[in-house]
């Protein structure tokens, strides 16, 4: 029997669909939250600003890894605002910022459609108040960053 033989792989050439894509709207903005804790993030803060530890808490088995990278990122992307009250790092609170508070009203649309289409989920004032932390007044955030 002859021995099989094993070629390299080409590298695929960018198509233009796929560049395309790489512009769409949507797509851009699913890539800024769409992971399995950003969401979670953007909910609790925006119930109020929150502490590294207190998000920790709040977020049922997300690693302290994740937590600070996604933190990080969302920062970078404009969406969280990192407010540190002293030069030693020792306070150090997180909140949305006007960028990621506009993002809050599109989680509020995806909940409305799973608690309309999904069975047995929680909204987002349910997962805060479950969580101990206050719930928003108003539909969209209104954290003020003084």
């Amino acid at each position: 029997m002859p021995k099989q033989q094993v070629t390299k792989r080409l590298p695929a050439s960018k198509s233009e669909t796929h560049l395309l894509n790489q512009r769409c709207a949507v797509i851009a903005t699913l890539k800024l939250f769409a992971t399995k804790w950003k969401p979670c993030i953007i909910c609790y803060l925006s119930a109020s600003r929150l502490r590294y530890n207190e998000l920790y808490r709040a977020i049922p088995n997300i690693s302290r890894k994740m937590l600070s990278e996604h933190l990080n990122e969302l920062e970078d992307d404009g969406l969280v605002i990192r407010i540190q009250y002293d030069s030693k790092l020792q306070r150090v609170e997180y909140g949305l910022s006007e960028k990621g508070m506009s993002l809050y009203a599109i989680l509020e649309k995806l909940q409305d459609w799973g608690l309309t289409n999904l069975g047995d989920v929680l909204s987002i004032e349910e997962m805060i108040r479950s969580a101990k932390f206050p719930v928003p007044q108003t539909s969209s955030c209104q954290t003020s960053f003084a």
